[in-house]
């Protein structure tokens, strides 16, 4: 099993056991059906059976395992995990089944995106709008270098602006999903290293059809956005 370095304070303690298993669940290093011993997991780790039933209650929280009496502690499979918490989608894009992770993050994401910029188009401030519009700026300042932290920061600015500007807290509330789309496209290395014109002239339009209050133009232009994301998708996963 995959093991990490185990720090001094319980705190560290109890976040680095956490992560552990929850990398070993989602990687499939620990199966689903398969049982974690709490005693035996102090004595080999040398932490106390307090750090382990504190990871243990974060796992369970997450859908990642199961506590019963007399059965023990069970990894539970993928179906009941905690989708949208933000360390159990960073387990799965750094797991085996990252392409399947990102292709279900991309089609939420397209059903999600396009309804948030009609709706900011009838609801965005002033002030939100500025920052759509200087989201673009960024993102086309960058370019250049569209594989690259900077760009991806001014990207991700641009769509969790657009999601809060929809005003609808249970859009705004995924924003996690969102993010972990660019992040993953980033950092496993599906971004072009120079940015696609069509992607950046569409997000201007968004910007532009939101300070309009033109709503079908910015949900056709958002539309056609998550498209190109979920085939630069698709044909990673067929690669």
């Amino acid at each position: 099993m995959t093991m990490v370095t185990l720090h001094e304070t319980p705190g560290s303690l109890h976040d680095a056991l956490v992560e552990q298993w929850g990398s070993d669940i989602a990687s499939g290093r620990r199966a689903p059906g398969s049982k974690i011993a709490s005693d035996q997991a102090a004595a080999e780790l040398g932490v106390s059976r307090t750090v382990v039933r504190e990871a243990v209650r974060v796992l369970e929280s997450l859908g990642l395992v199961e506590v019963r009496q007399r059965v023990g502690i069970t990894v539970r499979r993928p179906e009941h995990w905690i989708p949208y918490d933000p360390r159990v989608l960073r387990w799965r894009l750094a797991g085996p089944d990252r392409m399947a992770a990102l292709r279900s993050l991309s089609e939420l994401r397209s059903a999600v995106e396009p309804l948030a910029a009609r709706l900011a188009a009838e609801r965005a401030t002033p002030k939100q709008c500025g920052e759509l519009a200087a989201a673009v700026i960024g993102m086309a300042a960058t370019s250049r270098a569209a594989n690259m932290p900077a760009y991806l920061e001014h990207d991700k600015d641009f769509h969790l602006t657009l999601l809060q500007a929809s005003g609808n807290p249970m859009l705004a509330g995924l924003s996690t999903v969102v993010t972990s789309v660019l992040e993953g496209r980033t950092e496993h290395a599906l971004m072009p290293a120079v940015a696609d014109a069509e992607a950046l002239r569409l997000h201007g339009e968004v910007a532009a059809a939101v300070q309009a209050g033109a709503g079908a133009a910015a949900e056709a232009s958002m539309r056609a956005i998550v498209a190109e994301s979920a085939d630069a998708i698709e044909q990673a996963v067929s690669s």
